[in-house]
């Protein structure tokens, strides 16, 4: 009888120890990723690439959170269209937009002023802004996923650097004088992109492997050469468009024009539906190289797909708008901080944010000394660098 009671304990201890297992993803103790803590578990489902790090992410609170994300955009999206050397009220503003929907005629006058004003500069401007931010974000939250690394973005890797020599390129053999070299620009981004993470990755690959030190710094060296291969277009052109090209590298988003925002629209749907296919993938890359070949996934041509997504997003972006630094690597890791790791949710989020971002800093360049403008890139720059040192310097444990 004693023996039986044995057992019978036996078999109930280990009831209670198994249930919860069943019940609960596996826990996966891994390396440092992009905002997560050394040591860190993180609960994982491997069938849909799924990295739970707080909060579970629900239907209810995907949508409440991107839903509220979106309103946020359309009301700064509103001030933005405001603010000015000519201030446009609210009211008018919506009328505006009634006249255009309902196809009425606009009355003469100061109103003709004023929809020239909303339509022709500011508009496309705004939606410049928002497609470049958003952009940017999103190959900042792709890169960071790819190399576990917050400091991880498209300026810091010489991705811009080399889109913007491709686009130097292009101006230089007269690309962007008509509509079909206007459409033609972002290819010539895109290429310079491409081969800047081309040489990236053949300079810091070892053993077809991609070590993070080794390709941060190569990414470091190779935009110091392709900012000087740069100066030295600019150096030959003529002064006029000399002066156009130092004011396009400081980051700018005056003049855009509908056909290039089309043009643009073109390249841009392409590569971020890609990433945005890529949300699983990039869930599991999240938990480092090893995990994901235990998961399944060829790391390394997972790697080269997202490298030349982000090559075709940003070689797109800098062609029109410049170089426009530090928003790949502020809105992601900012994002990361209040929705958690789950791409599901935070790479939509952070391309909401980051579009949010850039219209809200282009408004600042165009308003701060009006009628003068400074470059937007200027403001990125302002606000991203001291948060480049504050993750340096007091998140240490935060980078790999």
């Amino acid at each position: 009888m004693r023996s039986i009671r044995k057992r019978l304990a036996l078999v109930k201890v280990l009831v209670i120890r198994e249930a919860p297992l069943k019940q609960t993803p596996a826990t996966v103790q891994s390396g440092i990723s992009a905002g997560v803590l050394p040591n860190e578990s993180r609960r994982v489902d491997p069938a849909r690439g799924i990295v739970a790090q707080g909060a579970i992410l629900t239907n209810s609170r995907w949508m409440t959170t991107l839903g509220t994300l979106a309103l946020t955009a359309i009301a700064v999206s509103f001030i933005c269209l405001h603010f000015g050397a000519q201030p446009i009220a609210y009211g008018e503003i919506l009328r505006v937009f009634v006249d255009v929907v309902s196809r009425k005629d606009i009355d003469s006058g100061t109103s003709d002023v004023t929809t020239t004003i909303l339509l022709h500069v500011r508009l496309p401007r705004m939606l410049l802004g928002f497609l470049v931010g958003c952009s940017l974000a999103t190959v900042g939250v792709a890169l960071q996923a790819l190399l576990r690394n917050p400091l991880a973005d498209p300026y810091v890797l010489g991705v811009s650097s080399g889109a913007a020599l491709g686009a130097a390129v292009g101006v230089l053999l007269g690309a962007g004088t008509t509509f079909l070299a206007e459409t033609a620009l972002p290819a010539y981004g895109f290429a310079g992109g491409l081969l800047a993470l081309v040489v990236v990755y053949r300079m810091a690959a070892s053993y077809e492997q991609l070590p993070i030190h080794s390709l941060l710094l190569t990414g470091v060296i190779l935009n110091a050469i392709f900012s000087a291969l740069i100066m030295f277009i600019t150096s030959i052109l003529e002064p006029n468009r000399s002066y156009g090209m130092m004011a396009w590298l400081m980051g700018t988003l005056t003049a855009p024009t509908y056909r290039g925002l089309v043009g643009l629209a073109v390249y841009l749907s392409i590569g971020l539906f890609l990433l945005f296919s890529q949300m699983r993938v990039l869930n599991i890359l999240a938990l480092g190289e090893d995990s994901a070949r235990t998961l399944g996934i060829d790391t390394e041509k997972a790697k080269r797909f997202i490298f030349v997504l982000t090559a075709l997003v940003t070689g797109a972006v800098v062609s029109i708008s410049g170089m426009i630094g530090f928003i790949g690597m502020i809105v992601p890791h900012a994002v990361r901080l209040v929705t958690g790791a789950d791409h599901r949710l935070l790479l939509p989020a952070s391309a909401l944010v980051g579009g949010t971002f850039l219209m809200g800093a282009d408004t600042i360049a165009r308003t701060l000394m009006s009628p003068a403008e400074i470059p937007v890139g200027i403001i990125t720059a302002l606000a991203g660098g001291p948060f480049f040192v504050y993750l340096l310097l007091w998140r240490k444990d935060r980078l790999a």
